[in-house]
């Protein structure tokens, strides 16, 4: 008889995974914008497309990373840890040289409260495997 496994990931990983599935989202709404508007702005087409191209595939990784999340994967929650930390400078960016305060406190809120949800010692214990029946104790 087969031991039984763990129904899947804590909730705050669950949590997580959803905001950075948003995230992801944000970043092809973006890239679809950017497509959109690529004719009537200053700098040549191209240029346009291929920074709309880079934040569809840089978005796309996102929502891959945070169905991985919320599926329960355990690969995912170190990539999701890093876009965290890279989002930091451009909540920088939107507050200070940006000066889009509303905008960078609520961007910045959500990625401290992802951050936060990732790094918990369950969300840990659990990306380490240490939830599983036959984990050292």
């Amino acid at each position: 008889m087969r031991a039984a496994e763990p129904a899947g990931p804590p909730p705050q990983v669950r949590w997580a995974g959803v905001s950075v599935v948003v995230q992801g989202a944000a970043g092809l709404v973006f890239a679809v914008l950017l497509v959109l508007r690529s004719g009537s702005a200053d700098l040549p087409v191209g240029f346009v497309l291929g920074e709309a191209a880079y934040f569809a595939v840089i978005g796309a990784a996102l929502a891959a990373v945070g169905v991985g999340l919320v599926r329960g994967r355990r690969w995912s929650r170190t990539p999701a840890i890093v876009a965290q930390l890279l989002l930091l400078p451009v909540v920088y960016s939107l507050i200070g040289p940006s000066q889009q305060l509303v905008l960078g406190l609520v961007t910045g809120a959500v990625v401290f409260v992802t951050f936060m949800l990732l790094i918990s010692e369950r969300s840990r214990e659990w990306s380490m495997g240490l939830d599983l029946p036959d984990a050292p104790r």
